[in-house]
């Protein structure tokens, strides 16, 4: 009776350690079927047709949400949607599942220069290097879309919406 409680919490702390290392599954272990959504996606982004792309990738995701290449492949067909912001998000999820993966990064620091954080994108360009430790291809086209740079209508609208220096303010109303 006295070792009853002890028993119970052993019992239970054993249960829950064999049930959580029976449901997770290794990286390199993704479905099949997810994977083949995501090959099908990626011949539909190539296509040009992003509709079908996104529904493909999404699908490959409900079937494994561990999938990192799916969340790298959405994020492609939204930057080229024009939407670096759900971009980042999506490579975000990637990075997640695998921090160090260059190609991740390199397209999150391209979305980042998409959307007009050059300095973020190029703390993401000294990770790639240091990863990757030659030149490799995710190093290579950021430091490119970084050389370009943001679109010239984020460049006008980061420069109507710059503050002046505390002190330097204009002001149209006269002071009475």
């Amino acid at each position: 009776m006295r070792l009853s409680p002890l028993a119970a919490a052993l019992s239970l702390a054993l249960a829950a350690t064999s049930s959580a290392g029976l449901s997770q599954k290794p990286d390199d272990q993704i479905n099949p079927r997810s994977v083949a959504m995501v090959q099908a996606g990626e011949a539909a982004r190539r296509a040009g047709n992003l509709d079908a792309a996104n529904d493909a990738l999404e699908t490959a995701l409900a079937i494994d949400a561990r999938n990192r290449g799916a969340y790298v492949a959405l994020a492609r067909v939204a930057q080229a949607q024009g939407l670096p912001g759900k971009a980042i998000r999506f490579y975000r999820e990637a990075l997640s599942i695998e921090p160090n993966d260059p190609a991740a990064l390199g397209g999150q620091g391209e979305a980042m220069v998409q959307k007009g954080a050059v300095e973020r994108a190029k703390a993401n360009l000294a990770k790639v290097r240091t990863l990757c430790k030659t030149e490799c291809a995710p190093a290579t086209q950021l430091a490119a879309a970084i050389a370009k740079g943001p679109p010239p209508a984020v460049q006008t609208a980061q420069a109507a919406t710059k503050v002046p220096p505390k002190g330097q303010e204009t002001s149209t109303v006269k002071p009475q």
